[in-house]
């Protein structure tokens, strides 16, 4: 009887390479395995038994498992660089819009600061504006309605058109021509007899009040102020000042 070539006790040796096989062929199913193991006491004389059955494993098949496993994991790092990919551009867009809404905000909130600094640099303005006004309106001078008040008010006006004369001079002749009554007539003298008597203050005839009328002033003769100012602006013009008349002028 034919002697068993197998060693008693031992079972087929696989190579890394069968190994290797079989764990692709397993992993995707291609086929399904079947070992005979000889029993460890057989003897020297069995009945025929069969022999076990051999794998046969090529190297292109070997080939296609690696092949398949890489392309199954080349496709899966593209979808997870993909799905990356998509996320990393959605985070951009929201960031772009956060940064154009900040942008739009900032630039509203400028405006709006910009429009209340305009806003109240105009408020304080008219506010400047009115104050000056109104301080204007408290300084404008006052003047008694008496004989002071009268000769205090002509002198400002004979400075403002550069006539000369003083408080002394004015006060002084209107004293001795018409004892401070601006109503005073003289209808005895000589212009009186020529028709022009002497009226007021300073006791000025109509023609010469006429003629030495300073702007600004009543035309009304017996002013005291109207009739003092063209006064002194005649003393002015014939005697130098009102302060170097001392008698009938």
């Amino acid at each position: 009887m034919p002697k068993n070539i197998n060693t008693p006790g031992h079972s087929p040796k696989l190579t890394k390479t069968h190994k290797l096989s079989i764990a692709g062929v397993a992993a995707l199913g291609a086929a399904a395995l079947a070992f005979s193991v000889v029993p460890a006491n057989s003897a020297t004389t069995t009945t025929d038994a069969a022999a076990p059955a051999q794998v046969a494993y090529s190297e292109q098949q070997i080939k296609d498992v690696k092949a398949s496993v890489t392309d199954q994991l080349a496709g899966a790092d593209l979808k997870d660089q993909a799905i990356a990919a998509k996320k990393a551009a959605e985070a951009a867009a929201k960031k772009k819009a956060a940064d154009e809404a900040a942008k739009k905000k900032a630039d509203a909130k400028a405006a709006a600061k910009k429009k209340a600094d305009e806003e109240r640099a105009k408020a304080q303005a008219a506010s400047r504006s009115a104050q000056r006004v109104t301080v204007r309106t408290v300084a404008v001078k006052t003047y008694a309605n008496n004989l002071d008040g009268w000769i205090r008010q002509s002198l400002d006006i004979m400075a403002k058109n550069g006539i000369p004369g003083t408080y002394n001079g004015l006060y002084r002749n209107i004293m001795r021509e018409s004892t401070g009554n601006p109503n005073a007539i003289n209808g005895w003298d000589i212009n009186a007899q020529n028709g022009t008597p002497s009226i007021g203050l300073l006791q000025v005839i109509q023609p010469t009040f006429n003629a030495y009328h300073v702007s600004g002033t009543s035309m009304n003769i017996y002013n005291p102020v109207a009739n003092i100012t063209a006064a002194a602006n005649y003393a002015a013009d014939k005697y130098g000042s009102i302060d170097n008349v001392n008698s009938a002028y």
